[in-house]
Order: C-alpha cells, then structure tokens, then sequence
C-alpha cells in the first residue's frame, strides 16, 4: 500500500517559468526570422537556422507544459502532480547538492540503485540511467527542503 501524505513539495517559480519559456522560444522566433529575413548564403546555414528555430520553440513548449506540474515528496515515491514516478525512495542511494555537482539550477541530483528510463521535463527534472536531476525554474527554498527531507529518509535506512 502506498503511502500518498506529501511530505514535501516544490512548485515553478512562475517568473523563472515565464522568463525560461519565453527565452526558448525568442530564441527559436529570432533563428526562424532570420532563415527568411537575411538567409545565409549557403543552403547548409540555413537548414541549420530552420531547424534549430523549429527546435527552441519546440522545447519552449515541452517547458511550458512540464512547469505547469509540481513535484511531490511522499514517503514512498518522489513523483510530480501528473502522478509521474521520477523515482522510488527506497531506491534513492545517495544526493548531492553541492555546488560543483551536474544538477540543475536551484536544485539536486539523486543517485539511484538501479537504471531507469530516460525522461525529460525540461526545467523541472530529468532521468538518465541511475541519475535524477530536479530543479531548474524550481524556488531554491522548495527544492532544498525537500533535499533535506529525502537525506534524513536514507539516513534512517542506514
């Protein structure tokens, strides 16, 4: 039986959200307004312009539709609002915050005992192999609780 009392939860920072979304998406608006306005001479630059352009607007709303979901801590599972599983707690090994850790912005990394699928929710979380990455538009204060409580539940194991 799954114990579903949230113990911690972290929720997009709307001006970061807002700020990152808009910057992806400028970003691809400006490529593609250049392929027409001024294209490069050569056809390879401006499938180069096409396709990058066609891709930060692309990733502006993947951002946007994963930032409208938050991430919850229970005792069982760390999942977000969807009700995605990002990984169990029992298999939560180790987590590193510090500075010169590869995590996102304001958040953590967790080392987890076994490989899970690859998943991407772009600035909220990401999955590869036995690595989770949470954080990103995430409030620092948010994500550093929940790092805290998630350390203080494998400290009990040991």
């Amino acid at each position: 039986m799954e114990n579903d009392e949230i113990l911690a939860r972290v929720q997009v920072s709307q001006g970061r959200r807002l700020m990152g979304v808009a910057m992806l998406v400028g970003l691809g608006a400006m490529l593609l307004y250049l392929s027409v306005v001024q294209p490069p001479a050569g056809l390879g630059w401006r499938v180069f312009l096409v396709v990058f352009g066609v891709l930060a607007v692309f990733l502006g709303v993947r951002m946007h539709t994963a930032t409208a979901l938050d991430l919850e801590l229970t005792a069982d599972v760390l999942r977000d609002s969807s009700g995605t599983v990002l990984a169990r707690v029992d298999q939560i090994e180790g987590i590193d915050r510090g500075i010169f850790a590869f995590k996102p912005s304001n958040g953590f990394l967790l080392r987890l005992s076994a490989r899970q699928p690859r998943r991407w929710a772009p600035g909220l979380w990401w999955r590869m192999g036995r690595r989770v990455g949470v954080g990103g538009v995430t409030p620092r204060h948010q994500t550093k609780f929940m790092a805290e409580v998630i350390q203080a539940h494998i400290g009990d194991r040991t």
